[in-house]
């Protein structure tokens, strides 16, 4: 593992800001919830589950300064609203029932190591869905930078290079953050994967000559049917691998299903700033008040996903992950 986006040291927690990634290597190191709901509302941290780690330590830390948890747990869980994984660590450590930090502290931790073995396993399930020589397309950034480390999406495309299948990725950029040109393309060059960037659009046509035999996706939350939120556009993507009969995958520890929801209908999109479509580098590219929609997730249909991937082994269509037992 060569990559984390956090760790505890020295009271504070320690978390790499992807705001100003691949240009800058900057750690912020904060010691209040506050730091760090304004860094999960933010995006210097994102990701399902580095997002859930996260909440956790910002428990620790209101318990280390004596606050009130309960209205910290709401404060934390209004930071985003489309990721399960972060209310999943909240109620996590308030099911403590205490406030000492010690515990809580110990729990956060457990959170963390939790996931990171999450996605190891993930990626041993995973990985045996990768033929040789595999041509793999994925979006956003499912690797390192969005889990307690290895990745879900991008984690199983990692063990299937360690596995010597001679894999080439190609990274959608991921509008409108671009987190998959500034994250993923980042995290393949440092692990030597051979890849190359796509702009989003590209995709149908990479498709139609050929060039693609899998799709691998995150996602943020998973409906009890299989519906998955994941980045805006990942939908897009399962509909054009149908139509061109190429195998789409989900790849999410069971932390991040929500079976209180019988479908994605119930799955909260956030939307975000009219400034991340409008603005490049603090400049205007837009037409001044040009009104905007951008949800910042969609949500794809269980009946076009091919498989979905989780520490616990790999599930299959029809879905019905209330049944199987998974809260």
């Amino acid at each position: 593992m060569t990559l984390r986006p956090m760790r505890w040291e020295g009271g504070a927690l320690m978390m790499l800001d992807q705001r100003v990634l691949p240009g800058r290597t900057e750690w912020l190191r904060l010691t209040t919830w506050q730091e760090v709901h304004d860094a999960i509302r933010d995006m210097a941290v994102r990701g399902a589950p580095a997002i859930g780690v996260a909440a956790g330590y910002g428990m620790a830390l209101a318990a280390l300064a004596g606050q009130n948890l309960e209205e910290v747990h709401k404060g934390l869980a209004a930071s985003r609203p489309t990721a399960v994984n972060l209310f999943w660590a909240l109620d996590r450590i308030s099911g403590l029932q205490t406030s000492d930090f010690d515990t809580l502290l110990a729990e956060a931790k457990a959170i963390e190591a939790e996931d990171l073995q999450a996605n190891l396993d993930m990626a041993r399930h995973g990985a045996p869905l990768i033929p040789q020589n595999a041509k793999i397309l994925t979006v956003c950034n499912t690797g390192s930078l969005a889990t307690a480390g290895h990745g879900t999406a991008l984690g199983i495309i990692r063990t299937a290079h360690a596995d010597g299948k001679n894999i080439f990725v190609y990274s959608c950029e991921t509008r409108p953050r671009q987190q998959g040109l500034r994250l993923t393309a980042y995290e393949l060059t440092v692990e030597k994967i051979p890849f190359k960037s796509i702009v989003d659009g590209a995709a149908a046509s990479l498709m139609r000559a050929g060039e693609v035999d899998c799709v691998i996706a995150g996602a943020d939350r998973i409906a009890a049917n299989g519906d998955a939120a994941n980045k805006i556009g990942t939908y897009s993507l399962a509909v054009l691998a149908k139509h061109h009969g190429i195998p789409f995958y989900i790849a999410a520890p069971t932390s991040t299903f929500d079976v209180t929801l019988a479908d994605g209908d119930g799955i909260p999109i956030e939307e975000r700033d009219a400034s991340e479509i409008l603005e490049n580098e603090g400049g205007l590219v837009g037409p001044a008040n040009c009104p905007v929609w951008n949800p910042g997730f969609d949500v794809t249909p269980g009946e076009l996903i091919s498989a979905i991937v989780t520490e616990k082994g790999l599930f299959r269509p029809p879905y019905d992950f209330k049944s199987d037992g998974l809260k």
